[in-house]
């Protein structure tokens, strides 16, 4: 058990691989207890279905940097799944419609070529985007739909391999990004409707994933924050 007396001397920047499964606030919670810290943010949330650099801010010193390091750009490995529209866009959520339709490589490409440079962007409906105080995530749960004004964003897309119903990208991307926008917007352009089933952020900013520490280990008994301290920034 932590003691009542908070660990001032463990600060600093912790880059954690989030597992597939868990949320950008179990992190937290979970280095609260091991660290016995409890000013602990982040620079930029990952869904739950998703994986990569989370980049953890220790301190009051470090979570004051979370806006700077919000704006960095990103960049994502995604996997498309073609055939399948859900209404959050991503594989968490409900099916609205299936298509038998199957793109040719050359249809893929065309559609790639939509995806590059400065563009608009319509946030989903399943964000945390605030609209008058509201998440919209929040309103989405509850079946309502609202106008979203859409927002200026600057994307890179990389085609890497199609294997029906699979389409594997890279994207490099500017603050605000949604990928599963991207995801649904791409099968919406196919005319088979798609939805974003895998995704793993591989860059924040200057920060990789090859630097993070495994975010399995911190839910296992024997982390300690002399083992975390080797990974801190």
């Amino acid at each position: 058990m932590p003691s009542n007396c908070e660990n001032h001397s463990f600060e600093g920047i912790l880059l954690v691989n989030k597992p597939r499964g868990k949320t950008a606030f179990s992190l937290v919670a979970r280095l609260r207890r091991i660290l016995n810290v409890q000013k602990i943010g982040h620079a930029g949330t990952l869904d739950p279905f998703a994986t990569g650099v989370m980049v953890m801010l220790i301190g009051k010193k470090y979570t004051r940097l979370s806006d700077q390091l919000l704006c960095a750009d990103k960049e994502y490995l995604a996997q498309i799944h073609l055939g399948i529209a859900t209404d959050s866009y991503d594989c968490d959520g409900e099916v609205l419609h299936k298509s038998d339709l199957i793109p040719t490589l050359d249809q893929i490409k065309t559609a790639i070529a939509h995806f590059q440079g400065e563009m608009e962007q319509v946030p989903p409906m399943f964000s945390a985007k605030k609209i008058n105080g509201k998440k919209l995530y929040e309103l989405a749960r509850k079946g309502k739909t609202v106008e979203r004004a859409p927002a200026k964003v600057t994307i890179k897309t990389t085609l890497l391999s199609y294997n029906y119903p699979y389409v594997n990208v890279r994207v490099s991307c500017s603050k605000g990004t949604y990928i599963r926008s991207i995801a649904h917007d791409f099968g919406n352009l196919l005319g088979c409707g798609a939805h974003l089933s895998a995704l793993e952020r591989t860059k924040s900013g200057s920060f990789l994933l090859e630097k993070c520490v495994d975010g399995q280990t911190l839910f296992t008994d024997s982390v300690t924050p002399h083992f975390l301290k080797q990974y801190l920034i």
